[in-house]
C-alpha cells in the first residue's frame, strides 16, 4: 500500500464502461510525514468517498482493484481502499 494525499479530481467525457458511476482521483504519494512528496501521481479510482486534501491509502495494483471493486474493472490498476485520521510514529 501506499500513503498518498489526493489532490484533484478528474474529468473525462468519453471512459471506459467499467468507471461509471465511479470517482478518480489524483493522489500524490507521501512520506511518512503526510505532507512531502514521494515520487510522480497517479489515478486512482475512490472506493472509500475520499476528497481533495485527504490522507489516504492506495494499491497500486490490478488484482486488488479487481477485488475491491469487482471483476469487470479490467482497465482499473489502482484503488483507494482507507482515508487516514491519524499517523502515529512511534
Amino acid at each position: 500500500m501506499i500513503l498518498c494525499r489526493v489532490i484533484g479530481n478528474s474529468v473525462a467525457t468519453v471512459k471506459h464502461p467499467c468507471f461509471d458511476g465511479k470517482s478518480v482521483m489524483v493522489v500524490q504519494p507521501v512520506r511518512a510525514d503526510g505532507k512531502s512528496a514521494l515520487g510522480k501521481s497517479f489515478l486512482s479510482v475512490d472506493a472509500v468517498q475520499a476528497g481533495v486534501g485527504d490522507l489516504v491509502l492506495c494499491a497500486r495494483e490490478g488484482n486488488t482493484a479487481r477485488q475491491i471493486l469487482g471483476k469487470d474493472t479490467d482497465p482499473l490498476h489502482s484503488v483507494i481502499l482507507a482515508v487516514v485520521d491519524d499517523i502515529d510514529r512511534a
